[in-house]
């Protein structure tokens, strides 16, 4: 279905308009799907981003404030989420021997458990749009990164 059937809107102002509310709306389309997908796993979206950010850096650690600047969501309130992967025993938060008032945080095994599991079912991820050959996504993608410039 497109745009204009989807949000029963006969006309845009114009072509810019109408591109801007269909990104708007499929990014709020593709976050529905994406947090059925991991609500699976009893995390978020935004917890599995931290995650995944943690085993590019395993065994290492980083600190809150990288994490933030690597989150694909710039508005995502990071000390919450590692708070919440604390408690679900997914990450390990340790001070920072060079700043006392700063904290390291690295994904424990249990956190690395969860995304092997993960990592068997992300085809479901891909299938969500699949709609589009290899070309066109990777056209889209080209076309997205050009829009934000």
């Amino acid at each position: 279905m497109n745009i204009k059937e989807e949000i029963k809107q006969n006309q845009f102002r114009n072509s810019f308009q109408e591109i801007s509310i269909n990104i708007i709306y499929t990014a709020g389309w593709l976050a529905n799907q994406h947090k059925e997908f991991f609500n699976r796993f009893g995390i978020t979206p935004q917890q599995y981003n931290i995650l995944s950010i943690l085993r590019g850096q395993y065994p290492g650690k980083i600190s809150g404030a990288e994490i933030k600047s690597r989150m694909m969501d710039k508005n995502s309130d990071v000390s919450r989420l590692l708070d919440r992967l604390i408690a679900k025993n997914l990450v390990e938060k340790s001070q920072c021997p060079n700043d006392k008032r700063a904290a390291d945080i690295a994904i424990n095994s249990t956190g690395l458990d969860l995304l092997k599991s993960i990592d068997t079912s992300t085809k479901e991820l891909d299938d969500i749009v699949s709609k589009l050959s290899s070309e066109e996504a990777e056209q889209l993608s080209q076309l997205l990164d050009k829009v934000r410039g």
